[in-house]
């Protein structure tokens, strides 16, 4: 490796500290830690010490130069606060000029996503980039600059409305609410109060997969599905959060319940097709573990009645 490869003009191109510890920047403070102490381990000398000379001088080199500063950035919450200013006013000058063009496969299609899909599929894009970030050279010199990329493409989606920073709560807009459940709400007194701790419980839960606590996100989800069962846009987040956890079958089983509760849901449409789910299926299923209707079939519907259709839960 050329000495020019450390060069100021070479740091110089490694602006965004998020992007240089493989974070989004949802990430709150416990995240930022853990993952500055992976990568901190990684390039460690004593994890070097049979690496070809290259890595370890580029270890060397990167770990106080880029990495620890950039961690120092982000610890404290004024100047992550500040760090997100300067991101967000890059956003605002690129998209001025219409110089945001991203060259990126994955920033392309998060540029393109619905607003429904862009949080999981931006957590999950990061994921995979900065699993290999610190491999070598290359990597980390191609895996940042995506990262970097990644982060403004998804400032500007969300910068349709305020953003707003919370200690150990990552990034929270104020669209958290499904506007298909706000729209759904009942008008009397009770069932309103009910579908609003719904709501409550459902934002919550899209908060959390940002962070990725995922399990959290799951519970919150419960509790939702609990007070309303047959709310097709609860079962879509609960099938993406069990897609997180690589829980395939559980994921499928809400996946197919939100598209029986709405055919039309564009989000459960989508990964059904990914999953290669059956969405024309109208077998009775009962989705363990969230309170949710059990779906009779035509045969049944005629031997029970309306029961179902009332949304008696088991």
């Amino acid at each position: 490796m050329s000495h020019a490869a450390f060069s100021p003009e070479w740091l110089k191109r490694f602006t965004d500290p998020y992007a240089l510890l493989g974070l989004s920047i949802a990430a709150d403070e416990r995240r930022i830690l853990k993952r500055y102490r992976t990568v901190a381990k990684q390039l460690h000398p004593d994890a070097l010490m049979n690496v070809a000379p290259d890595l370890r001088q580029f270890a060397d080199q990167v770990l106080p130069k880029l990495v620890n500063p950039a961690y120092q950035r982000l610890k404290q919450d004024k100047s992550r606060n500040e760090v997100l200013a300067m991101l967000r006013f890059k956003v605002r000058r690129l998209s001025r000029d219409q110089q945001l063009n991203p060259t990126g496969k994955q920033s392309k299609k998060l540029l393109a996503l619905p607003e429904p899909e862009i949080d999981v599929f931006y957590e999950q894009a990061v994921d995979q980039l900065c699993d290999r970030q610190y491999e070598s050279v290359s990597d980390f010199e191609a895996c940042t600059q995506q990262l970097s990329e990644l982060n403004l493409v998804y400032l500007r989606r969300k910068m349709g409305a305020p953003v707003i920073r919370e200690k150990r709560a990552g990034l929270i807009t104020t669209a958290t609410l499904a506007s298909e459940s706000l729209a759904a709400a009942p008008s009397n007194g009770k069932a309103a109060s009910e579908a609003m701790y719904a709501d409550r419980h459902y934002g919550r839960a899209q908060e959390y997969l940002k962070g990725k606590n995922v399990q959290a996100a799951i519970q919150e989800l419960k509790d939702a599905l609990k007070i309303d069962p047959q709310n097709s846009s609860y079962h879509c987040l609960m099938g993406q959060a069990y897609l997180l956890s690589k829980l395939t079958g559980m994921a499928k089983v809400h996946f197919k319940q939100a598209l029986r509760l709405n055919p039309k849901n564009a989000v459960a449409l989508k990964y059904a097709q990914q999953l290669k789910v059956t969405v024309t299926d109208t077998q009775p299923r009962q989705v363990k573990g969230s309170g949710s209707t059990t779906v009779p079939t035509p045969e049944k519907r005629s031997l029970f009645g309306g029961l179902f259709s009332k949304g008696i839960s088991r």
